[in-house]
Order: C-alpha cells, then sequence, then structure tokens
C-alpha cells in the first residue's frame, strides 16, 4: 500500500505533537489496515480480526507531500492469533518504522453480542 503524506495526517493535524511530520497514530492506522487487509485471507464465512497489539518503532520522520509504503509479512497463525511482520518505507527507500501487529480471529456476532 502507498499513501501520500498530507496536512491532515501529521502530528500537529492528530493531537499526538506539534511538529508537521507524519504522526505516528496515523502510521499505525496504515499499518493495521494492511493487515486487516491481509487477514481476509485467513477467515471462515461470518468471522473477522479484531487488532490486540501494536509493537512499532518510528524511526524516522516524513514531511508532507512525500510517499509512505506499507509492507507486511504474514500471517503467523497460532491458533486465532494473526501475527504480521511491518515495515513502512519512504519515498528515497528509507525504512521509516518496523514492527509486529497482531490480531486476533473472532466470530462477527458474537463479538458483537458481547458489548457492554
Amino acid at each position: 500500500m502507498r499513501h501520500e503524506v498530507t496536512a491532515a495526517d501529521t502530528a500537529l493535524a492528530v493531537g499526538s505533537g506539534d511538529v508537521e511530520v507524519l504522526a505516528t497514530p496515523r502510521l499505525i492506522t496504515w499499518l493495521e489496515y494492511t493487515t486487516a487487509q491481509l487477514a481476509l485471507g485467513a477467515l471462515d464465512p461470518g468471522q473477522t480480526s479484531v487488532g490486540t497489539s501494536v509493537r512499532i518503532r518510528h524511526r524516522l520522520p516524513t514531511r508532507v507531500g512525500d510517499t509512505v509504503d506499507i509492507a507486511a509479512d504474514g500471517p503467523e497463525v497460532d491458533g486465532r492469533h494473526l501475527r504480521f511482520q511491518v515495515r513502512a518505507t519512504n519515498s528515497a527507500g528509507q525504512l521509516i518504522a518496523d514492527g509486529e501487529l497482531e490480531r486476533v480471529v473472532v466470530d462477527r456476532e458474537r463479538f458483537l453480542a458481547n458489548l457492554p
């Protein structure tokens, strides 16, 4: 997946800091989206996956207008748990973030029925 960093994606815009560079929360959203899409291949009808753990190292800042490529390997499957190795690079090919995301496979109806 490729994303262009806009003013709406900055730490200043999302409230996670006061600089106009790619916000870590926005980066995590892009990583989560990528793993959610990859998880679809491991699901049976009536199932969905939910994010349960994020361990990311945001290594370099990315300016507005630059592009970010998101990649994920996996999933590594352990029962209902799906583990993905993720990374993000800028337009110069520099690693700007890497880490691991975990998702859990759940029955969609049962999951929603348990909401308070």
